[in-house]
């Protein structure tokens, strides 16, 4: 039995390590014959959902003028921060370069986008750039609203008890130097996450799932306290996962407490103060997880693009949550952590959204409509100690969509689901970026 464990063990790392986990899973990458056009097509963003566009629309049109617009030199590979913040990788396995991704026949203009008209059909950047567009993919990702919080300072990072892995690599690393102590010396730990929609919503849970087995592992768990703020009255907002996790907690020793927000820090003190449904309460803590408010960067609201009467004051873009297409000006995309969708910011969501951004504005440059959806797919390879994790995919139901079913149940923790998350996963992100996946 051990060496059959063993056996299959090495054969899917070296499934993983050759890229087998990118073709396997769900919206992988069918060719089809490129379509002639001149048409001017302008991506804003490139992260994952706008460098995956850019390569497959390279491939299906032949002949446009595709420009992707964005002043970032760095492209992050996202879900490995929460690696980093628990000392597990170090901060360059996140770091590429955004050229690196990028394919012939794209024109990168690294600037930052300062505003869209969607009557004119016009970019405009930072520096007074104007660019006319046919075809319009708004992906520059989200806004992390640190200045959200009253009293919290990414220069804090790393010391005085203060984490914030969303930050960047850098603040990831030094997420981990303030954990480790944390780790060391005991205390109280206050893990939060903002009331907002946010990327990868598991993370929150990650990152307190991951201290907390350090703790264990140091042999220090009976000399710290573990306490998740939940926004919500919820840990999860898939009903079946969040009872899942509440079971974790309590076999974990960690403790939620709901409806709590984060609203102030007193870094001297060490005091948090959050709102409740009976008001503002402070808490005490040893160690600190914040995740800012998220929100739509500004050129989206300004340029109204975004939802007017769902996510007031966070300005995701209002487009069809099955189509990704703008609802009020057709030739407009939103795609990844921008769309103003009931599910959908992770790079999995991207990895599904981008193939059906592909074919409803290839089928446009042809003067005929789309035909594929997108159901809301999310997935989340939540890890709950190192070494273990459960794979869970959801859709706009909440229904677990499993890509495994038979081979990895979604809601056990699995050294498999681990792998997914460890080994398997940055090789199908790269697949994806490449517009392969």
């Amino acid at each position: 039995m051990v060496d059959t464990v063993q056996t299959s063990r090495r054969a899917f790392l070296a499934w993983a390590a050759a890229g087998g986990a990118a073709v396997a899973l769900p919206g992988g990458r069918v060719e089809a014959r490129a379509v002639r056009t001149n048409a001017r097509i302008v991506i804003i963003g490139a992260g994952a959902a706008g460098t995956a566009l850019a390569n497959r629309l390279v491939r299906r049109l032949d002949g446009a003028a595709i420009t992707l617009i964005d002043p970032r030199a760095d492209h992050l590979y996202q879900p490995g921060l929460s690696l980093v913040a628990a000392g597990l990788r170090p901060a360059r396995y996140v770091v590429s370069r955004t050229t690196d991704w990028l394919p012939r026949g794209v024109t990168l203009i690294p600037e930052a986008v300062a505003a869209v008209d969607p009557e004119a059909k016009t970019v405009s950047t930072d520096t007074g750039q104007t660019l006319d567009y046919d075809f319009l993919i708004v992906a520059p990702g989200l806004i992390l609203d640190h200045d959200g919080i009253e009293g919290f300072s990414l220069d804090r990072v790393g010391r005085d008890g203060i984490g914030a892995l969303y930050a960047g690599p850098d603040y990831a690393a030094r997420t981990w130097q303030a954990a480790s102590r944390f780790v060391e010396e005991g205390g109280r730990g206050l893990f939060t996450r903002p009331a907002t929609e946010m990327k990868c919503a598991g993370a929150p849970l990650k990152h307190a799932f991951l201290i907390e087995d350090r703790l264990r592992r140091a042999g220090r768990r009976g000399n710290a306290e573990v306490v998740y703020a939940a926004h919500s009255g919820s840990l999860f907002g898939v009903p079946i996962v969040a009872e899942r996790v509440r079971m974790l907690f309590a076999d974990r020793g960690i403790e939620p407490v709901y409806s709590q927000v984060l609203r102030r820090l007193d870094a001297d003190r060490k005091i948090a103060t959050f709102d409740t449904p009976d008001g503002p309460e402070e808490q005490d803590y040893d160690y600190i997880h914040v995740i800012p408010p998220q929100r739509a960067p500004d050129f989206v609201v300004q340029s109204g693009l975004a939802w007017a009467d769902r996510w007031v004051g966070q300005g995701w873009a209002d487009v069809d949550q099955y189509t990704l297409r703008h609802n009020r000006y057709g030739t407009v995309w939103a795609v990844g952590d921008v769309a103003g969708v009931p599910k959908g910011k992770t790079a999995a969501s991207v990895k599904w959204q981008v193939p059906v951004v592909e074919d409803h504005l290839v089928a446009a440059v042809q003067d005929r409509d789309g035909t594929a959806t997108y159901n809301g797919y999310t997935s989340c390879p939540l890890i709950t100690r190192i070494g273990r994790a459960m794979l869970v995919e959801f859709d706009y139901n909440n229904d677990l969509v499993p890509s495994f079913p038979g081979l990895i149940a979604p809601l056990e923790e699995l050294w498999i689901s681990w792998l997914m998350k460890e080994v398997a996963l940055k090789a199908t992100y790269n697949a994806m970026l490449r517009g392969d996946a």
